[in-house]
Formats: structure tokens, C-alpha cells, sequence
């Protein structure tokens, strides 16, 4: 098989209903597949599948293992040379699978890549997560070509060029099988959140590459699971991001971020405090609580991706704050930090 197209799903029923037409009108050629992997649903999802979709393969696990260990388990009972893990609220367009399988074909040094992301809801506009390929800052904050915080740009047409970036949104994420196989797949411990810029981190500094192919197209809700506001999601963002830092940073920067990060953090938390949100408040607390504990669970992973690192010149981490150039400088765009 060439190309796995693979949904986690989760009591995600209408979200199948509503997405999966696309997903099967703009995926049929020859070696491509689609397959749908069931995270322990409890709603009717399995049964929608076998009366409307009985031509697609299902991958059924026995609980809710998250996003990480979900499609961890998922990809190993598959045989592909590319898998594409797709969230099950994407709607896809003509043509999408094209020009990303073309180019990584053409490309044997890039590791996984995505399409342009805009949002479902507003499609003028990139989506929140991913949009036109991702970065991050060099204290550890994920942006992307489109969005920066919580301003996102409409699609203008202004990141239609492919480019290399730092991180593959895992909403729509092309990966060679080999590489998500010898680079040890998603990290099972984050269950959700972030899971993907760790791992697009380890392949950077393994000397792979990420690319985002804007030639192709697709539309993302988004919050599916967790909207922007659930504490849940607070806590992992936050707990998941701490981890990502220790695993992959480089020893002469560590220390210096980390203790950064902790005034931030705390910052973070204080503003969610004012606007009277305190469940978030506690969630980052929660989250730094946990990476203490955690974190020593960490080192034997943490020096093994020191061992394998040959790229400590990473150039798509930026070495500026974009908590500081947003807050204080006004810069909003992508555009403006280049």
C-alpha cells in the first residue's frame, strides 16, 4: 500500500457523517486506503460505519488510549509507505493528496509534512492549529505561518510558497511510515496536545525535514474534542509543552528556558485569575505540579535524543520571544517577523 489516510475517532459519529464523503470522493486511487481507527467509542460510530461505510477498513481498540497512543497502536497494525493521520473533522478538496506525495516522493530528506489548513468554519481564514505550517519561539511557544496567539490571518495567498517549517500539524500530518517507526512514533505520556511538535522536533534534529505544501488544501473545526477553553486542555497544553522542552532542548539553552518559562507560566496563570477563570487558573498549576513529577521519567529519553542529534542549528526555531514582539512590539503576522 502507498498511502494510509487513517482517522482516530472518538464517540466522533457526526463528525464521520459530516466529513468522511470528502475524504472518500478526493481519496480514490489506486494504493491509497482509508481506515478508521476507533479510540473506544461508546456512541454509535461503529455501527454508522459497518451500514454506510462497510468498504472501510476499521481498526477497533479496546479504550480511549488519546491521540498519541491511539495512532501509535493504530499505524503499527499497518503496511504503507506514507501514513496521513487525518482528525475525523477535516474536510478535504480535490486533488489534496497530490502534491504532498508527489513532493515526498521527490524528496527522500523530508520526513512528514502538511497541507495549507483553513478554518471550516470561517474558509477565508487559516486555522488555529497548524495553518501554513508550524514554528515555535525560543522559549518554547508553537506559532504558525497564518497564526500567531490568537490572531489569525485570512488566506491572502501570502504562504502559498512550500516551505520548510519546524512543525506538521498533527490535524492533517504526512508521514514516511519508516521515519514515524525509527523515530519512535507519538509520545504515549502526552495523550493529546503537542504530541506532534515533539515529535516534528526529534526528526529536525535528526536532520530530517518538515514541509508544508500549501498547493494542497483542506478545512478543519477544530475544539473538537476540547474547545480552546476547557481546563483539560489548559493542563495539557501546558504539562505536554514543559515535556517537549526537556526531551529536546539542547543542555546550554535548557536551564535558561526553563527558568523563563516559569515566570510565564505563572504570568499565564495569573491572567486567566483576573478574567476570573479559575479553573484554568488551577489547570497551570496542575500542569507544572505534574511536570515536576514526570519530569525525572524523562531523562533516559532526554539523552537519547542528545545521542541522535546531528542539526543543533535548527533555523525554523526562532530566536526571539513572541510573547514580547506580540505584547510589546505589535507584531501579529508572520510576515512581520521575517
Amino acid at each position: 500500500m502507498k498511502v494510509s489516510i487513517v482517522i482516530l475517532n472518538w464517540n466522533g459519529r457526526q463528525m464521520l457523517e459530516r466529513f468522511l464523503p470528502s475524504v472518500c470522493n478526493y481519496s480514490n486511487t489506486d494504493g491509497v486506503e482509508i481506515v478508521v481507527a476507533d479510540n473506544g467509542s461508546t456512541d454509535d460510530s461503529i455501527s454508522f460505519l459497518n451500514a454506510d461505510y462497510p468498504e472501510i477498513r476499521q481498526i477497533i481498540l479496546d479504550k480511549n488510549y488519546g491521540f498519541s497512543e491511539g495512532y501509535n497502536r493504530a499505524l503499527a497494525q499497518l503496511d504503507a509507505e506514507y501514513f496521513v493521520l487525518l482528525n475525523s473533522d477535516v474536510e478535504v478538496t480535490a486533488g489534496w493528496l497530490d502534491p504532498v506525495i508527489s513532493y515526498l516522493d521527490e524528496h527522500p530528506d523530508v520526513a512528514a509534512c502538511q497541507p495549507k489548513i483553513r478554518s471550516y468554519t470561517d474558509k477565508e481564514s487559516f486555522e488555529h492549529a497548524g495553518a501554513c505550517g508550524g514554528f515555535i519561539d525560543k522559549f518554547g511557544y508553537p506559532f504558525c505561518r497564518g497564526r500567531i496567539l490568537n490572531v489569525v490571518e485570512k488566506d491572502c495567498g501570502q504562504y502559498d510558497a512550500v516551505a520548510d517549517i519546524f512543525w506538521a500539524s498533527g490535524a492533517t500530518l504526512f508521514v514516511r511510515a519508516e521515519e514515524f517507526r525509527k523515530n519512535g512514533g507519538l509520545d504515549r505520556d502526552f495523550f493529546a496536545h503537542m504530541e506532534e511538535i515533539d515529535f516534528c522536533w526529534r526528526l529536525r534534529s535528526r536532520g530530517k525535514r518538515v514541509v508544508c505544501i500549501p498547493q494542497s488544501v483542506v478545512y478543519h473545526v477544530g475544539g473538537g474534542t476540547l474547545n480552546v477553553d476547557n481546563p483539560r486542555k489548559t493542563f495539557l497544553n501546558f504539562r505536554n509543552n514543559l515535556l517537549m522542552i526537556y526531551k529536546n532542548e539542547l543542555p546550554g539553552r535548557l536551564g535558561k528556558v526553563l527558568f523563563v518559562r516559569f515566570f510565564l507560566d505563572y504570568a499565564a496563570a495569573f491572567m486567566f485569575l483576573l478574567k476570573g477563570d479559575v479553573p484554568n487558573f488551577k489547570a497551570v498549576f496542575s500542569a507544572r505540579r505534574e511536570f515536576r513529577r514526570m519530569k525525572p521519567l524523562y531523562q533516559d529519553v532526554r539523552q537519547e535524543n542528545l545521542e541522535q542529534t546531528v542539526n543543533k542549528n535548527i533555523t525554523e526555531i526562532f530566536h526571539h520571544s513572541i510573547i514580547l514582539n506580540f505584547y510589546f512590539k505589535g507584531v501579529k503576522k508572520f510576515q512581520e517577523w521575517r
